[in-house]
C-alpha cells in the first residue's frame, strides 16, 4: 500500500498538506484530517471546537479535500484522508477525489468524543458492523478502480470484537485496517490473523516511537505502523524510519535465503 511503512497518522485540525509534507522525507503515507462530511457530523465537530479541540469545518469538505491532495501531488508520500460522516453521499463523493489523486480514503471508526458518537459516527461504527460495511461499500463502489479504502479502529472496546470488526471490512471490500491498540498491543497479532486470510493490510498505531515500539507491532504482524502526536518530531520519525526499514530489510534478505 506504501513505502517505507511508516505512516503519519491524523490529528484533528492539525493534519494538513503542509503538515504531511514536512515529514516526507521520513513516510511512506500519511492520513489528513480527520474532516466531517455531513450535516450530523459538521455540527458535532463545531461542537467540539466550541470546547476548545481542533477541527477543521471549510465551507465545502469535499474542495478542502481536493485541495489538500493537489497540494501533495508532488510529495514523496502517498496521501489518505480521515473522513467523519453519517451518511453516505458525501462519502462517495470524496471517493471519487481520493481515488482520482490515488489516495487513501479512511473511514473514521475511531473518534470517541462524545459529540461524534452521539451523532453516529466514530467508535459507534465499531458496534454497528452493518453500517461500517455500508460506508466502506458506498467508497469502494464510486469509482471504476475505486479508492484503497482504509478504516481506523479503536481497541479496549467493551464488546467489539476487532477481528470480527476485521472480517467486516474485508468483506466489504476494503483495503486496510489501522488500528490504534491503546494499552492492548496484541489485539494486533488477533487483527493480523484475518488480514492474513482476508488480504487486508494492517497499520499499528499508538505509542510508536523506537525500535522496540516498533519491533513489537511488526512482530505481532502489523505490514506497517503509525506515528501520531510526535508526528512533527523529526528525531521520532527518523528512529521509527530506520527501524521499519530494518525489519523489512531483515525480513527479504530471510526470503531470499
Amino acid at each position: 500500500m506504501f513505502e517505507p511503512r511508516l505512516a503519519l497518522a491524523s490529528l484533528s485540525g492539525r493534519s494538513d498538506a503542509a503538515w504531511a509534507e514536512s515529514a516526507a522525507e521520513f513516510a511512506g503515507a500519511a492520513f489528513l484530517g480527520g474532516i466531517a462530511l455531513d450535516g450530523p457530523t459538521r455540527e458535532a465537530a463545531r461542537e467540539m471546537v466550541g470546547r476548545d479541540r481542533e477541527e477543521f469545518l471549510p465551507d465545502d469538505p469535499a474542495a478542502f479535500v481536493d485541495r489538500q491532495l493537489a497540494a501533495l501531488e508532488d510529495a514523496d508520500l502517498r496521501p489518505g484522508f480521515n473522513v467523519r460522516t453519517t451518511t453516505l453521499e458525501p462519502l462517495r463523493e470524496v471517493a471519487e477525489i481520493c481515488a482520482d489523486r490515488d489516495a487513501i480514503l479512511e473511514l473514521n471508526a475511531h473518534c470517541r468524543q462524545d459529540e461524534m458518537c452521539e451523532a453516529g459516527a466514530g467508535e459507534t461504527l465499531l458496534r454497528d458492523t452493518d453500517r461500517l460495511r455500508e460506508q466502506v461499500a458506498a467508497a469502494k463502489g464510486t469509482h471504476p478502480q475505486g479508492p484503497a479504502v482504509s478504516v481506523k479502529v479503536r481497541a479496549e472496546l467493551p464488546d467489539v470484537d476487532l477481528r470480527e470488526v476485521a472480517a467486516a471490512i474485508a468483506d466489504a471490500g476494503g483495503d486496510a485496517v489501522h488500528v490504534d491498540a491503546m494499552d492492548s498491543e496484541s489485539v494486533v497479532a488477533e487483527i493480523a490473523d484475518v488480514a492474513d486470510e482476508r488480504d487486508l493490510f494492517v497499520i499499528a498505531n499508538n505509542g510508536v516511537r523506537d525500535e522496540a515500539t516498533v519491533r513489537e507491532y511488526l512482530a505481532y504482524g502489523a505490514d506497517a505502523v503509525s506515528v501520531g502526536r510526535p508526528s512533527d518530531d523529526s528525531e521520532v520519525l527518523r528512529r521509527v524510519r530506520a527501524a521499519a526499514d530494518d525489519w523489512f530489510e531483515a525480513e527479504k534478505r530471510e526470503v531470499s535465503a
